[in-house]
């Protein structure tokens, strides 16, 4: 995906301002969560991780004039937020731009991942199975239910737990980084036992 991102200046220093005052840790943390949100898109399986995370700060400099004074809590959570909607989107268009020459390449790579899926879903029991009750249950809530149900869901999830629905996303993001870490450290564990 060959991009043009080009982010204003006053957007980009107002990134690193949001990030941190300290402008040598703003850099730091810029460079790191620029690691971080490839992650992201590697572990969800995208094409091209490097212009997805162009894309989320080209995506958060338009709008961080209207987020950033209003917004509470570490802003990195916010670009995360962003890259999973890409993420989200990325396989909307793979959906619908799919031809019948990629359905047979796609099915031959899934032959090939079939252990790792395998894998896959045995670290991610074992994370789930490291985490404590109420953690698991506020998680296994969280995605249980589709469209309007799940809304109604989770407005009953933040009321069970007397946290508002914005505190019930932070903790579950929390929590889904913690899986997501768990299940990549799990998954690298086997790599070197094969």
């Amino acid at each position: 995906m060959a991009r043009d991102s080009a982010i204003p200046p006053d957007s980009f220093e107002e990134i690193l301002a949001w990030l941190n005052p300290d402008r040598e840790l703003a850099g730091q943390m810029y460079v790191q969560l620029r690691h971080d949100l490839a992650k992201l898109f590697i572990w969800g399986r995208c094409a091209d991780p490097e212009g997805l995370t162009d894309e989320v700060f080209d995506r958060v400099a338009k709008k961080v004039h209207e987020v950033r004074p209003t917004y509470i809590g570490d802003p990195r959570l916010y670009f995360r937020a962003v890259a999973r909607n890409l993420i989200k989107e990325n396989f909307k268009k793979i959906k619908t731009h799919l031809s019948f020459e990629d359905v047979d390449q796609s099915l031959q790579q899934i032959s090939e991942t079939e252990d790792d899926i395998e894998d896959m879903e045995e670290c991610l029991h074992s994370c789930l199975g490291e985490l404590r009750a109420d953690k698991l249950e506020l998680i296994l809530g969280y995605y249980a239910k589709q469209r309007q149900a799940k809304i109604d869901h989770r407005n009953e999830l933040a009321r069970r737990f007397g946290i508002s629905v914005e505190t019930l996303r932070v903790r579950v993001f929390r929590i889904r980084a913690c899986l997501e870490d768990c299940i990549e450290r799990c998954l690298h564990s086997k790599a070197h036992r094969k």
